[in-house]
């Protein structure tokens, strides 16, 4: 079984070939750079160059994409070209050359305006039922790539799986705010909590998905780590988090007071991972209680896949502000 692997000089991109060489597969990589981890150079936007990649491939696990950090870097038509251009030939040669089997790497930024409820409101309870509300051209871009996944499984019989993962990559916070209220590691062990995810997990998230694909269907999950919270904290999560957070883990205050660190005073919105675990058999083993283990035994709480890839960073320049401008 041939995997073709997109984007596979990016951050997920080259986790997903590491993993399927480590298991003996056989991945192909393709990417718009060359990398250890790319067989082919070229962008998915090329059609011809899709319909070369796709010979002899069994399973797609489409990751390759512009990203968030680059709204403010590259023009609309980048993201429509890379995004949805890009998505629908790998779609379409997809289908002709028979393949069983395509993964869509999506994203929770999908929902745009509705994680952020009105001030005073509960937390919102982000399930794959709440309708996208997408807020930038990447959203746009993601969600209509999404729907032509949806047209190809229902009009040519492609097993189709959406993945619409959190946040995993290993870059500082966009936001300012952050940067200076909490340390890197401290603010990614609170998102743990609500909107982020392990890479490892993502990958493994991918290769069930590939596996379960239904057999003339459709499906959407969300990846994002375990939540030790119910829907009934909604409403507590948004005015006092440390408080719902101190009744679920209560170990983390004497972490958190020997490092010095902070957790967020309140939860705008809580991705649940429920339906990947029920109908993927999906086991993610990154989530904020193992994490708190982790800094109890001084261990690194990353990942062994996440500290082998590292930092990739988004563009090839340095930006004086932040990791990548914000639009």
């Amino acid at each position: 079984m041939t995997v073709l692997v997109t984007g596979s000089s990016g951050h997920l991109g080259e986790a997903l070939v590491r993993t399927l060489q480590a298991q003996r597969r056989e991945p192909v990589g393709i990417d718009v750079r060359p990398s250890a981890f790319t067989h082919h150079v070229g962008s998915i936007a090329d059609r011809a160059f899709v319909r070369r990649c796709m010979k002899h491939v069994t399973t797609v696990l489409h990751a390759a994409t512009l990203h968030k950090p680059h709204v403010a870097t590259h023009s609309r038509q980048d993201f429509v070209d890379v995004n949805i251009t890009g998505t629908l030939n790998l779609l379409e040669e997809a289908t002709a050359a028979g393949v069983t089997a395509f993964v869509y790497t999506s994203t929770t930024s999908v929902f745009g305006d509705a994680l952020v409820p009105p001030p005073g409101e509960p937390a919102a309870w982000i399930t794959e039922d709440v309708t996208a509300v997408p807020k930038n051209i990447y959203g746009v871009t993601k969600a209509s790539a999404e729907d032509m996944c949806q047209l190809f499984a229902r009009n040519h019989s492609l097993r189709a799986i959406v993945l619409r993962t959190s946040r995993f990559f290993p870059e500082e916070d966009d936001n300012r705010a952050v940067r200076e209220a909490y340390t890197d590691a401290n603010a990614k062990t609170n998102e743990l909590l609500y909107r982020r995810v392990d890479i490892e997990d993502v990958v493994s998230a991918h290769l069930l998905a590939a596996r379960h694909a239904p057999p003339a269907g459709f499906a959407k999950y969300i990846i994002s780590a375990t939540t030790p919270f119910s829907r009934h904290d909604a409403a507590e999560l948004r005015a006092n988090a440390p408080l719902v957070v101190r009744r679920y883990v209560p170990d983390y205050e004497a972490e958190f007071a020997r490092r010095g660190w902070t957790m967020i005073p309140g939860i705008d919105r809580v991705y649940v991972n429920d339906r990947a675990r029920a109908e993927l058999g999906w086991q993610p083993r990154h989530d904020f209680r193992a994490l708190i283990a982790r800094l109890r035994a001084d261990e690194d709480v990353r990942s062994p896949l996440a500290r082998e890839i590292g930092s990739k960073g988004y563009h090839d320049q340095v930006f004086g502000e932040g990791p990548y401008p914000v639009e």
